[in-house]
C-alpha cells in the first residue's frame, strides 16, 4: 500500500496524454449504466473506462461482463478502498490523466472536453462544476459565493473542487501525493485526499465552470435524526474527520488536534440540542471513534460497528449523566454558542 509520493515509475509512451475515467460502485447498476452511457458518449473520446467493483451483490459483476467493460471486483473497502485501486491502476498502466467520479452522477456530453481545453497545466486539480441532476441548475455543494450555474460568468472559479464527483488529475499529481488513504473506507477520504493535494502540496486548483457533472441533491447535516443502532456511517464521519484536519493543517499539526477537539465540542452540542432518540447513547458512542482517531486504529469494519451499536453494552451511562446531559443541554439551547457554531463548520 502506497501512501506517499511515487516516482521513478516508467510511463508507456504508447499512453502518453490518454484519458481514463475511474468510477466506483455499489451495488448501483442502473446508476452506473447512466453513467457509463454519459462516459461513452463525450465528445472528447476517452481512451479507458475502468470500474471498480466494491463487491456489488446486485448483479453489476454480471452486466459488466455482458457490457464488456473493462473492471475490477474486490472485496466492499468502502469508496477510500475503491478510488484507492482506481488511481493506483490507471497510474500504472500508465494514462497521463485520470478522471474521478462515484456511480450516482454522470457527466454531460462536452464535460472533458471542455477540462481539456485552453489550459492544461499538469500540477492543477480540476473539477467539474456539481450541478443538480433534477434542476439541471443549482450547485449541489458551496461553490463559491453561487447558487446557480446561471449566475457564473467566469469560465474557472479558482480555489474550489468537489472531489471525487468530475474530478480530473494528472499522474503528476499522484507521483507527488501517492494514493487516497483505502483504510478511511468512506464520508472523508475524499476530502483528506484533496487537502493532501491542495494544503499539503500546494498544487492548485479549481472549478471549471462549462464543465458540467451532474449529481442528486444532498442535504446530510449530523442535525438530522440519525437512527443509533444503524449509524454505522456516523463512526466514520467522526474518526475520519480527525485525519481530514491533519491533512488540512499539515504545516501546523498541532492545530489540527486543537480543531478535532473544537469539532468534537461541536458534534455534543449539537447532538444534545438536536437529536430526539437515544441522545445519551449517541453521546457516549462519539469517544469510540476519537478515541479510534488518535490511536491510528483503521480496523473497524460496517459489520463490526452493528455490532457493537446493537450490543448497547460498551456506551451504557450511569442514568445520573443523563440527567447532566440534559440540564446541559436546556443551557445551550437557551445560549446559543457562536464559538462552537464556528467550530461546527471547521
Amino acid at each position: 500500500m502506497a501512501l506517499i509520493g511515487i516516482s521513478n515509475h516508467p510511463v508507456n509512451p504508447k499512453r502518453m496524454d490518454k484519458v481514463i475515467a475511474v468510477i466506483v460502485t455499489y451495488n448501483r447498476q442502473k446508476l452506473l449504466a447512466n453513467c457509463i452511457s454519459a462516459l461513452k458518449n463525450q465528445t472528447r473520446k476517452i481512451d479507458c473506462i475502468l470500474v471498480i467493483n466494491n463487491g456489488s451483490t446486485d448483479g453489476t459483476e454480471n452486466w459488466l461482463k455482458s457490457e464488456g467493460i473493462d473492471h475490477i471486483s474486490q472485496e466492499n473497502v468502502g469508496s477510500g478502498g475503491g478510488f484507492h485501486t482506481g488511481i493506483k491502476t490507471a497510474f500504472y498502466r500508465g494514462y497521463n490523466w485520470i478522471w474521478l467520479m462515484d456511480d450516482d452522477g454522470f457527466p454531460k456530453e462536452d464535460a472533458l472536453e471542455k477540462l481539456l481545453e485552453d489550459d492544461t497545466e499538469e500540477l492543477m486539480l480540476r473539477n467539474c462544476a456539481v450541478i443538480n441532476k433534477d434542476d439541471k441548475e443549482s450547485f449541489v455543494w458551496k461553490t463559491g459565493h453561487y447558487k446557480s450555474i446561471k449566475e457564473v460568468q467566469s469560465k474557472v472559479i479558482e480555489n474550489v473542487a468537489h472531489p471525487f464527483n468530475g474530478t480530473l488529475l494528472h499522474r503528476r499529481i499522484v507521483e507527488r501525493v501517492g494514493f487516497p488513504n483505502p483504510r478511511l473506507f468512506l464520508w472523508g477520504d475524499e476530502t483528506e485526499y484533496y487537502y493532501r493535494i491542495i494544503r499539503k502540496n500546494g498544487i492548485p486548483f479549481c472549478t471549471i465552470t462549462d464543465s458540467i457533472h451532474y449529481h442528486p441533491a444532498t442535504a446530510f447535516s449530523y442535525k438530522n435524526e440519525w437512527e443509533y443502532k444503524n449509524g454505522w456511517k456516523m463512526y466514520y464521519y467522526i474518526r475520519n474527520r480527525f485525519h481530514i484536519l491533519r491533512s488540512k493543517f499539515s504545516a501546523v499539526a498541532p492545530f489540527a488536534y486543537l480543531m478535532y477537539l473544537g469539532f468534537l465540542l461541536a458534534f455534543v452540542v449539537i447532538t444534545l440540542a438536536f437529536q430526539k432518540t437515544d441522545r445519551v447513547k449517541k453521546l457516549t458512542f462519539i469517544f469510540w471513534p476519537a478515541k479510534d482517531a488518535l490511536r491510528n486504529n483503521f480496523v473497524a469494519t460496517p459489520a463490526y460497528i452493528l455490532k457493537r451499536l446493537e450490543s448497547r453494552s460498551v456506551h451504557d451511562l450511569n442514568p445520573k449523566i443523563g440527567h447532566y446531559f440534559s440540564a446541559l443541554k436546556n443551557s445551550i439551547v437557551n445560549r446559543q454558542s457562536p464559538t462552537l457554531h464556528q467550530l461546527e463548520k471547521a
